[in-house]
């Protein structure tokens, strides 16, 4: 029988996440069965896993925000994916070798994807995407300011900008990664300790960013409002120091700065379905290019799942940790 990772109550992956067997029921007319391939663990993971996110599930569960498989079987009525195809499944509970859900919430992807790539497809850079083109209008040549530049969506920002025409000031903890980033196409990287209210404009080339993107909070994000042109918008999607915005008044005044929130959750519910398969297949696209790279720090059996939670949760990791969900 197929495993699946299993979530019994609220707390510590190593007390409260078991791998368990599953059963293996085909689907009914307008569904699928997937056989999973691969999913990453993310921050979002760990905070369901503990019961600190905003959107829990009903327990026992299996987890997991995303996750890459390849179509097994086919439920009546279902005529837009081949048996073998590999989907996205735009459904809670990947960590699992199988999995059956509407067809209308899969995603088919392009032939000659790595499927460890692919698995993390659904989450970081959707929400680099939408956050780089909903909220302000960017022109080629203007740039972006972020914070935790390293992080899946901070990699996805440098890919995407730098083959949309668009540049990145990027805002790292430590500076030995500004390298690493450079390489992958970010144009400046500083760390936490610049002045970026002092700094932002010489480091742009004399402008100053229009869109800042705020996966930290606290100190940090009062940093990268502060680099902004007037007229600007910041977005929030990550809490990451666990502390609070603090937003001068004068930055809404007179610097007429916007603050924002995003959560992808949210915007799937709103966009429907011909937004959300244009957005995924933009950034298959993008993937197959060589656009998007996410480096993988470990790969660990679906078995371990306990394990792969605990090394995502190491801060000096270099690189997302992943499940194989086929070994």
């Amino acid at each position: 029988m197929p495993l699946a990772a299993q979530l019994t109550k609220f707390g510590p992956a190593s007390e409260s996440l078991s791998v368990v067997e599953i059963s293996a029921r085909a689907p009914s007319p307008g569904e699928v069965a997937l056989e999973m391939l691969a999913a990453p663990v993310n921050p979002a993971d760990i905070n369901v896993i503990e019961g600190a996110y905003g959107d829990l599930p009903p327990l026992p569960a299996t987890i997991g925000n995303e996750g890459v498989g390849r179509v097994a079987e086919i439920g009546a009525g279902v005529g837009h994916l081949q048996l073998g195809q590999m989907v996205l499944p735009m459904a809670f509970g990947t960590w699992c070798a199988r999995m059956v859900v509407p067809a209308a919430d899969v995603v088919p992807l392009p032939d000659g994807l790595d499927r460890f790539q692919a698995a993390m497809l659904t989450v970081n850079p959707a929400t680099a995407w939408r956050m780089m083109h909903d909220f302000v209008k960017l022109a080629p040549g203007d740039w972006i300011v972020q914070n935790a530049a390293n992080s899946g969506v901070g990699r996805a920002v440098i890919g995407l900008a730098r083959a949309l025409g668009w540049k990145t000031l990027n805002v790292v903890r430590r500076e030995s990664l500004g390298d690493e980033l450079r390489a992958a196409g970010a144009d400046v990287v500083v760390t936490e300790e610049c002045d970026l209210r002092k700094e932002s404009k010489s480091l742009c080339g004399g402008v100053r960013p229009r869109l800042a993107l705020n996966a930290v909070g606290g100190q940090s994000a009062l940093n990268i409002a502060n680099s902004l042109a007037p007229r600007s918008t910041m977005v929030t999607y990550g809490a990451m120091s666990k502390q609070a915005l603090k937003i001068p008044n004068g930055l809404l005044i007179f610097q007429e700065l916007k603050f924002e929130g995003f959560w992808l959750k949210r915007w799937r519910e709103r966009a429907g379905n011909d937004a959300r398969q244009e957005t995924y297949a933009a950034l298959a696209a993008h993937l197959k290019a060589g656009t998007l790279f996410t480096p993988a720090h470990a790969v660990f059996p679906l078995a371990r799942a306990a394990e792969a939670v605990a090394a995502a949760g190491e801060e000096t990791r270099g690189g997302k940790v992943l499940l194989d969900l086929s070994a």
